[in-house]
């Protein structure tokens, strides 16, 4: 192994808690993290699975066809991985999977495979569907996507075009795309990849629509691979980032599937073309949910990745000379730079707690439906839009703070930035653009506030609604138990008044909707409140009752690292908490001031900490953030891997900038 910078060195030193208890903590175990690192060896040691070429340098056609290769040679050895594993585990927040960055830094062309279609079929089907169909898409003999979105339409759904009509006397669905903007659109991996396709289309059935319903799909030949009749498919193009998903559209002509195909966990079509409906619509949307939910503990992982490199970078980089004559300092020295990254550390453990205690409570909401329960469903509905709306974008904004943070070498795609924050600004747009998720946690909010004002009872993340009047009047306390209580006056505070603001364009003639619309801004206001009580309340108290089982020295450091996530926001909002709580501006001057000294006290385990999330060189993929700190050997190193630097002189000087300086004029 290289030798490590000596100023990693020291920092390392400068560690008040042990990194391995970390470690195991944020793996939910000591077991956890031997089984994460047994998978990473396995596949990290794969050398075919390792690029010559950084694969930014390849052609867009090239890239997909390499990320192909290597994803399906990883599925084989994942597979082999799940003849002693249990399959499901894939579907859980854990960090154990994410080895696949160490593999592709962009996206696998599998992803909506596992992520979306799998377990489509796993919760939307019967026993009979599940039992033909699921077995073939674990094995890859079914390779398939999730068609949702059109050309014309995302969110709303109850807008897409794409039509499935019941024949009831071939026992058959007609599948068709009647416009250019029925055409679905998005979809990963159904470009080249895919052969089958979970398809969301209006069912009509006896000359009625019953609103949209999942219907599988083959969509290729399983020889030739060549598009079935009817069936017209291709690849979307370039973006952003994701440039190895495979995005697809697709577009039907009359195409005809059994009446079976139908996923008929939910809702029913019988042979006669008679409708079954479902015990609720949202069940249907059930692998939406499942997306929403693990996009937290996404989210935390990849603040992690950031904000490693940016923390090991800033140990690394000196820079300016404040005092004359003086060395230049480390940049994380600065406590501007600090104001930058420990937010993105806290956030990330925040996130991460936060998305556990998500995912423990759509474990349970998800096995009260199978028992006929559906009450927490609404819950766990709004709760989980606005999670995903709120943690996406404020992600994408640290991370960007990171990238900032690294000066001009963070905008190098080898600084591993670009690919980040590519992947976690297109998490603000699908499943759910954030101002619709924002919207439709409203709802919920507006319904609640109606039932607590006529006197009914209300679930557990909205009570506070009725203590409204009590939470705005009581004394300010600067402490994170205060701030929670302070951010649920302020949601209560903005519910009430997007409320009222509804009813005020109500009482002038305009209609519901009409009035929703013009209250829309101070209802994604709202929610966001909400989404703050949410998040601050959860991450103190879980934090709180998860570190009584660590350390003394642990304890507190992810305890300070909670109460500066929460002391932050609390300033970013002060305008909100001068408003509609106690607090004034001694409050805030006495906020300031506790903010400052967590960073402070954080500084000396900086390193400690983004060591702590325990992520691979392979998988970090950053010149800039490598375990060694060998920050301006690897820039170069990876610099010289370029094409243009294969040859001294580029055809194009004899060819075009030759003959352009010796032209006359």
């Amino acid at each position: 192994m290289s030798s490590v910078n000596p100023d990693l060195v020291k920092e390392r030193q400068k560690c008040t808690f042990d990194v391995q208890e970390l470690v195991h903590f944020i793996d939910r175990g000591e077991e956890h993290t031997l089984e994460r690192k047994e998978l990473e060896d396995l596949v990290l040691s794969v050398k075919e699975l390792k690029d010559e070429t950084p694969e930014e340098y390849l052609s867009h056609k090239e890239r997909y066809e390499n990320a192909i290769r290597k994803a399906s040679l990883l599925f084989k050895i994942l597979q082999k991985y799940f003849e002693t594993h249990n399959l499901l585990d894939i579907f859980s927040p854990t960090n154990k999977y994410r080895v696949q960055f160490g593999v592709l830094k962009d996206v696998s062309p599998f992803l909506v495979h596992m992520g979306m279609f799998l377990p489509t079929l796993l919760h939307q089907t019967t026993p009979e569907q599940a039992a033909e169909w699921v077995p073939k898409a674990q094995s890859m003999q079914m390779i398939g996507t999730y068609a949702q979105t059109e050309l014309g339409h995302g969110t709303f759904l109850r807008g897409l075009e794409t039509t499935a009509t019941y024949d009831a006397k071939a026992e058959e669905f007609i599948l068709n795309t009647p416009t250019l903007t029925s055409f679905k659109w998005w979809p990963g991996g159904l470009a080249h990849t895919a052969n089958h396709c979970v398809v969301v289309a209006q069912l009509y059935t006896k000359g009625k629509c019953y609103g949209v319903h999942p219907f599988l799909v083959q969509i290729r030949d399983l020889e030739t691979h060549m598009p079935m009749p009817g069936i017209k498919i291709g690849e979307i193009g370039s973006k952003l980032g994701y440039n190895t998903v495979n995005n697809g559209f697709l577009g039907f002509n009359k195409v005809r599937i059994p009446r079976t195909n139908l996923l008929m966990k939910n809702a029913q079509v019988l042979k006669d073309g008679t409708y079954v409906k479902a015990k609720s619509e949202k069940l249907t949307y059930g692998t939406m949910v499942l997306i929403r939910v693990l996009i937290v503990t996404d989210m935390a992982y990849e603040l992690a990745r950031a904000s490693t490199v940016a923390v090991r970078y800033s140990v690394v980089r000196h820079q300016s000379q404040p005092k004359p004559g003086q060395p230049e300092p480390q940049i994380i020295e600065y406590v501007t730079q600090q104001h930058k990254l420990f937010i993105a550390v806290a956030t990330s453990h925040v996130y991460r707690i936060t998305g556990h205690w998500l995912w423990d409570t759509y474990y349970k909401v998800t096995s009260d439906l199978d028992k006929g329960n559906l009450e927490q469903l609404p819950e766990l509905h709004a709760v989980s839009c606005c999670l995903k709306a709120v943690c996406s974008r404020d992600a994408s904004i640290h991370i960007d703070d990171c990238r900032l943070a690294c000066g001009g070498h963070g905008y190098m795609k080898s600084s591993s930035f670009p690919f980040i924050q590519a992947i976690v600004t297109a998490s603000v747009t699908y499943e759910g653009e954030y101002t619709v998720m924002m919207l439709q946690t409203a709802r919920y909010l507006m319904k609640t506030l109606k039932q607590a004002l006529s006197g009914k009872a209300i679930t557990s993340t909205v009570a506070y609604l009725l203590d409204f009047d009590k939470n705005s009047n009581r004394n300010w306390q600067n402490t994170p138990e205060g701030i929670v209580i302070g951010f649920q006056a302020i949601a209560a505070g903005l519910t009430k008044a997007a409320y009222d603001e509804i009813e005020k364009h109500e009482k002038t003639g305009l209609d519901y909707e009409d009035s929703w619309n013009q209250a829309s801004v101070q209802l994604v206001r709202a929610s966001e409140a909400h989404c703050r009580v949410i998040i601050c309340e959860k991450s103190w108290l879980e934090a709180q009752r998860l570190t009584k089982s660590l350390s003394p020295a642990l304890s507190k450091v992810l305890l300070e690292l909670v109460e500066l996530y929460i002391i932050y926001w609390a300033l970013e909002k002060k305008g909100d908490f001068l408003v509609y709580t106690k607090m004034q501006k001694d409050d805030v001057m006495q906020l300031q001031q506790r903010y400052e000294e967590l960073l402070a006290v954080i500084r000396p385990n900086a390193v400690g900490l983004v060591d702590g999330f325990d992520i691979r060189d392979e998988i970090l993929n950053s010149t800039l953030g490598a375990y060694d700190g060998r920050v301006y050997e690897r820039l170069m190193e990876e610099a010289l891997k370029s094409p243009l630097n294969a040859e001294p002189v580029n055809t194009s000087f004899h060819q075009y900038l030759k003959p352009f300086m010796t032209a006359k004029l």
